[in-house]
């Protein structure tokens, strides 16, 4: 299916059907009659819940809030859709009907969206939403057949807003849907391939969220265990292996000591896994921390409030199949989503009881496999089709670094953006589209610095690179250094067009597009 959707404006006068099914006060019938359910005089408040289309009717859950207070939930079916979350008052007048007034059923609509605010969803984002409902409106005779669904989002700041949209083309009901804005009153469809995919994906990374924690959580309890703690030799040994493996500064300043510590950072374990390589071949931090987790568990008592289940199954069930072959495949990417946020923010939890118990430990180490899992979603979230055709792809992850006694969690995030591919093949094309553009953005938190973010952009040997720190002073202090980055970035064999330092956090959006660049390198 191909073409624009339309979001029509709020509907006039309801069609036939719906007046037929007025006619009587009979609009909902109960799926399973109930005598008494609604006493005669009184009248109940009623959310719709759930919609399903039935051939010609449709299936609807409704939550009654009855006049004594009483919740209770109902089955019932329409001539008509009521979109979710709409609110109705209803009377019972038989025990298998419940009535609601015209005026009621004309005004259903409002709980649909009949515009978009452009403001909050500018033109080009990505909608995604469930198809409910798909019906053929009446057309004067010649004219071609328009279709009204009813769309339930799933994604941006509106998900779970009912959305009425006329098509020339039925929706098919209960499918994924994937569409760009074009306008208040206007969206483009995107074809759904890999679109399921890519839903999987952001749910993943919503739940993965919701159980990281930060990964200084860990290590500072790590470094913490006496000597003398109790606990079997080889949960002590992965222990010290973990540790000992930290890079430092120093190692990250040189190009082998970085290219290692990407490596082994654990956003590529499913990548060398796909390969046939195994973790006893490599050090990695995500197969060391999973581990520790496994020895971890035999040693915890029953009666502990923490599921361990729940944490042994994170590296099992937490990303479906597609998505450990798709993170070994980050170059092979489809459109996708607006980005999500970066850098991931801090995120302690609290100790339990005894901060180097087994069950804290445990705690903390599955929160840090969340961590980087969040990160490796994050990076399919991410990769996808800029407006011009583009490929986009991102690597983004964190490393834990050690500054003498402190753990500084480094987050990273590569992009890499290829040109259209009938461009770059084209022969009268100029050679600036045919480059890729490479983009690097840094955040840690460095004492006695304080909170550092740097974004940085490469195009044809031409570098550009703002700088944000949190704290006026070390703001100014970079300021002053700024000449002699400049000087090394030029001996390096780079172009420095931009080098600038600002003092806060540099601007965040919630709705950047994957096109979007930090500097126009053309202006």
């Amino acid at each position: 299916m191909k073409g624009d959707m339309n979001i029509p404006p709020i509907p006039q006068p309801a069609p036939s059907s719906v007046r037929q099914g007025l006619v009587g006060g009979e609009v909902l019938k109960l799926l399973q009659p109930a005598e008494g359910l609604i006493k005669p005089g009184q009248s109940a408040q009623a959310e719709v819940l759930s919609l399903k289309q039935n051939d010609l009717s449709f299936q609807l859950l409704l939550k009654l809030t009855l006049a004594s207070g009483r919740e209770t939930n109902v089955q019932a079916s329409s001539n008509f859709p009521l979109p979710l979350g709409t609110q109705l008052a209803v009377t019972q007048p038989s025990a298998g009907n419940l009535a609601i007034s015209l005026q009621q059923a004309l005004s259903s609509s409002v709980a649909t969206l009949t515009r978009l605010d452009t403001r909050q969803l500018p033109v080009g984002t990505l909608l995604q939403g469930k198809v409910l409902t798909t019906q053929a409106l009446a057309q004067p005779a010649g004219q071609p057949t328009v279709y009204r669904s009813l769309v339930t989002l799933l994604n941006s700041a509106l998900s779970g807003t009912t959305l009425t949209l006329d098509s020339p083309l039925p929706l098919r009901i209960g499918s994924l849907l994937s569409a760009r804005v074009d306008g208040p009153q206007s969206l483009e469809f995107v074809p759904l391939s890999g679109r399921q995919e890519q839903l999987a994906v952001a749910q993943q990374l919503a739940t993965q969220q919701s159980r990281q924690g930060s990964l200084e959580g860990l290590f500072n309890a790590l470094q913490k265990l006496p000597a003398t703690a109790d606990m079997p030799a080889e949960l002590r040994a992965s222990i010290d292996k973990l540790l000992a493996g930290l890079p430092t500064p120093y190692q990250l300043s040189n190009a082998k000591g970085l290219g290692d510590a990407l490596l082994n950072s654990g956003a590529f374990l499913e990548a060398r896994l796909l390969t046939g390589q195994t973790p006893a071949q490599a050090p990695d931090m995500k197969a060391t921390l999973l581990r520790l987790i496994a020895q971890i568990l035999p040693g915890l008592p029953s009666s502990t409030s923490f599921n361990p289940g729940m944490a042994a199954s994170t590296q099992a069930q937490a990303l479906p199949t597609f998505v450990r072959n798709a993170l070994g495949m980050l170059g092979q990417v489809s459109a996708k989503p607006q980005p999500g946020g970066f850098p991931l923010p801090q995120r302690l939890l609290q100790n339990g009881e005894g901060e180097d118990s087994l069950e804290n430990l445990l705690k903390l180490a599955a929160a840090a496999v969340s961590r980087l899992q969040s990160h490796q979603l994050s990076s399919l979230e991410q990769s996808g089709r800029t407006a011009e055709g583009g490929v986009l792809t991102t690597w983004q992850l964190e490393i834990p670094m050690r500054n003498a006694h402190d753990i500084v969690p480094l987050q990273i995030k590569f992009q890499r953006e290829d040109p259209p591919e009938k461009q770059a093949q084209g022969k009268t094309e100029s050679r600036e589209i045919k480059d890729q553009l490479w983009r690097v953005e840094l955040a840690f938190d460095l004492a006695p610095l304080g909170p550092l973010h740097v974004q940085a952009q490469l195009l044809r040997g031409n570098l550009s690179g703002q700088l944000w720190a949190e704290q006026a002073y070390t703001a100014r202090l970079i300021e002053s250094q700024l000449g002699n980055l400049r000087q090394r970035l030029s001996e390096a064999g780079l172009s420095v067009t931009d080098l600038d330092c600002h003092q806060g956090i540099p601007p965040q959006s919630g709705h950047t597009r994957l096109e979007q660049r930090w500097v126009d390198e053309t202006a």
